[in-house]
């Protein structure tokens, strides 16, 4: 019994106890998470009190949906387990085992999944619809991508109309009979949305109308800066597929069908790269299909691995293994240094410094802070008690009445610095081993009013 249970979900079990390693050393979040985690602490916390919610009072660029809070993690891993079990059943179970190898020797795909970013709300949507596809079932896979495009991620029409011409052009699925389907479910979709949010917000809203709208039609997620157009295939997708990203053209050239999955996956990266404003994460649906590509190829390799120019191969692919691990480790390292406010709190809360037990302690958290890793989730009760208000001048701090300041400048007047948090600054290449190594440097401060002797008087680490 204990060995079918492992053929059965031993893959899940190795996959999920990566993402669980992430989840536990890297607790915080980023900026880009910030919406739906501070939705997930009002959710529990206030419940039905919707005028507490963070997001009335910082609603952020773009309004977000509200219809998914749950354990994000599992779910991605239930639907990337749907999505293995089509490839085991299409390609055989070498080829799932190598899957399954790249994936955990990828970086962003595990950490990500438990992050909740509307990337990965999508993503959950775009692993069932890839799993049916490979199943046959390409009206279902019309409708999870078309539910994932009107309630999280608008962009995945790049990949539902590439998908949708391959499946008409190879007479794969009815123009008229996908039309009926595809209406229901947009109709479908836009109505759940627009019920859930416009309570939520308390105003008639279509969140991803509104982000399509601004990122797409005024452009402007450009102002979050610009890349050039060939930046996911000459960066995103060899960071996040490592050995994989050499390995997945191979598997194209290698097995006839791949071409089918690949090109619709490889057409929305094509037509993403438009858009000037570039991140991995937009494109990280993406990776699952490359991978299947990419263990097509290893198994390939591995099969003739006796055969003196597939052994070559065999030894390189072996190269790019250990390559692609080390490089994980690395980004690992980076990440878990790349979250200065959130550990600033952190050590601010373990000091526990206060000058009476019925006195507020009113902590200001500034814009690098709140972005770098504080979120609603870090927050303790009383007596503590904490500000996010934006744009104060640095020479306003001392006429407020803030007991701790975490900002990112040393110096402020009327505040004693009392100590600093590293945070991730760059990689330096380096003689003998390790080759890589990470430096850091003081990214948040923690200062103190020097008004309340309390603090003063105490024996703190000190700033640099």
């Amino acid at each position: 019994m204990a060995q079918r249970f492992m053929e059965t979900y031993g893959y899940d079990m190795i996959l999920g106890s990566i993402a669980a390693f992430y989840v536990v050393m890297i607790p915080y979040t980023k900026v880009e998470e910030s919406f739906n985690v501070q939705a997930m602490h009002d959710i529990l916390y206030h419940q039905h009190h919707i005028e507490n919610y963070d997001h009335l009072d910082f609603p952020g660029v773009v309004p977000r949906t509200f219809i998914v809070r749950l354990a994000l993690g599992c779910i991605i891993l239930l639907t990337l387990r749907f999505f293995r079990v089509q490839i085991r059943n299409k390609f055989g179970r070498q080829v799932e085992a190598f899957f399954v190898i790249f994936v955990s020797i990828q970086f962003h795909m595990l950490f990500y999944c438990t992050r909740p970013l509307p990337n990965i709300l999508a993503m959950g949507l775009v692993n069932m619809a890839y799993g049916y596809w490979f199943k046959g079932s390409f009206y279902a896979a019309l409708n999870c991508l078309i539910f994932a495009t009107v309630v999280f991620r608008c962009d995945i029409l790049l990949l539902l109309g590439p998908l949708g011409l391959e499946l008409l052009l190879t007479n794969s699925i009815s123009f008229w009979k996908a039309l009926r389907y595809c209406i229901g479910a947009a109709l479908f979709s836009i109505g759940l949305t627009v019920l859930v949010d416009s309570f939520l917000w308390r105003k008639p809203l279509w969140p991803e109308f509104e982000v399509f709208w601004f990122n797409s039609v005024l452009n402007r997620s450009s102002e979050w800066g610009t890349q050039s157009f060939h930046w996911y295939f000459s960066s995103a997708l060899p960071r996040s597929l490592l050995a994989a990203y050499p390995l997945f053209a191979l598997g194209v050239l290698l097995e006839r069908r791949l071409l089918f999955y690949v090109l619709p996956v490889f057409s929305f990266i094509l037509l993403y790269s438009k858009l000037p404003h570039k991140e991995l994460r937009f494109i990280i649906s993406s990776i699952p299909i490359f991978n299947l590509s990419a263990a097509v190829a290893a198994s390939r390799i591995y099969n003739n691995r006796k055969k003196s120019l597939w052994n070559l191969l065999y030894i390189v692919m072996l190269g790019l293994l250990i390559i692609s691990l080390g490089g994980t480790m690395t980004t690992f390292m980076a990440s878990y240094e790349n979250y200065p406010g959130g550990s600033a709190l952190k050590e601010l809360h373990n000091f526990g410094y206060v000058t009476n037990s019925t006195d507020e302690v009113r902590v200001h958290i500034d814009t690098f802070s709140a972005i770098n890793g504080v979120s609603r989730f870090c927050e303790n009760g009383f007596p503590w008690r904490y500000s996010k208000e934006e744009e104060i001048p640095l020479d306003e701090y001392c006429h407020r009445n803030f007991t701790y300041l975490l900002n990112e400048h040393h110096n402020i007047k009327g505040f004693k610095c009392l100590f600093s948090v590293n945070g991730f600054s760059r990689l330096r290449l380096q003689t003998g081993f390790p080759q890589v190594s990470l430096i850091t440097e003081p990214k948040v401060y923690v200062h103190g009013s020097i008004t309340n002797k309390y603090i003063t008087h105490q024996n703190w680490p000190g700033c640099i």
